[in-house]
């Protein structure tokens, strides 16, 4: 154990208002934008024309209706999908061509909606994996592992590791096969994984998808955490309206692979064309003035 000191539970995140947003976020710098993106797999168009910015320390959320483009559009981010036109940038450098280990090193980290850890595998080495592109030690250095410098370097890396673990209160489970762990549990592995590529932007594909209602105020309590205390840019798909309104900066919409709205939360649930699209209620019905109860699940 590190002896890093565990993140303080602030109580329900549903409990205080909206995130705010980041100080001057109209001069805060862009750390990616998607210029005009298209993605089609024969005749199917996933996205059409998405162009959008997310800037630095914000937390982004994408929300819409099941198959509207959530996904695919985190997998153009992430370089798993390479846009059928149009591009993206990281950082001000056009990213479209490279490829998802090339895009981590650069800072890019990401979970997955289905769960994507080595269930044979304990926690610990599930998220050394996430340590990996950061090894200067390679398999020629790596054999002359206390001469080398390997092991100074794998302990260095252990270190971190242990205080991602503290921070997500895993320490109980560090040493269990990742397999054998419950739902919650392993999608904060899988989150902590992501946390241990040292990521400036992490994509959470429905990091909340599956867990009961003390998990998710756990799991948005950490998301808040990694944003306001790590200083991580944060882009997020999630169903759980409450969630959604109560944590993120801005909001874009998906609608059938296109953008109708983009905003601050408030703003983009009053939209009539959101709140027909998404939570199907006609144009004509009066907008709410808060956001949406918490907990209220959107499929």
């Amino acid at each position: 154990m590190s002896g890093a000191p565990v993140a303080p539970h602030r109580g329900p995140v549903h409990a205080s208002p909206t995130t705010s947003a980041p100080a001057d976020a109209s001069q805060a710098e862009t750390i990616f934008e998607a210029r005009g993106v298209n993605l089609r797999f024969g005749g199917v168009h996933a996205l059409t024309d998405v162009s959008f910015g997310i800037r630095k320390g914000e937390l982004f959320s994408i929300i819409g209706p099941n198959g509207a483009g959530k996904t695919s559009m985190v997998n153009c981010i992430s370089g798993r999908y390479r846009p059928t036109d149009g591009k993206v940038f990281f950082k001000g450098r056009d990213v479209t061509g490279m490829t998802p280990n090339h895009r981590a090193a650069l800072g890019i980290g990401r979970t997955f909606q289905n769960l994507a850890l080595f269930g044979h595998m304990t926690v610990l080495d599930n998220i050394m994996v996430g340590r990996h592109h950061l090894l200067k030690n390679n398999f020629l250095t790596g054999p002359l592992y206390w001469l080398s410098g390997a092991r100074k370097e794998e302990l260095s890396h252990r270190r971190e590791v242990e205080e991602i673990i503290d921070f997500l209160e895993i320490q109980h489970v560090r040493k269990a096969t990742a397999g054998t762990l419950s739902y919650g549990l392993r999608k904060r592995v899988e989150l902590a994984r992501a946390i241990a590529l040292k990521p400036d932007l992490i994509l959470l594909d429905e990091p909340m998808a599956g867990m009961n209602l003390e998990e998710k105020e756990d799991m948005a309590r950490y998301i808040v955490d990694l944003n306001e205390e790590f200083g991580m840019t944060v882009v997020m798909i999630e169903h759980d309206m409450g969630v959604v309104m109560d944590i993120s900066h801005r909001v874009m919409v998906l609608e059938f692979g296109k953008k109708i709205a983009e905003g601050a939360p408030a703003e983009v649930l009053a939209n009539p064309r959101v709140r027909r699209a998404y939570l199907g209620e006609d144009d004509d019905e009066e907008a709410p003035a808060a956001a949406a109860p918490a907990h209220k699940e959107v499929a």
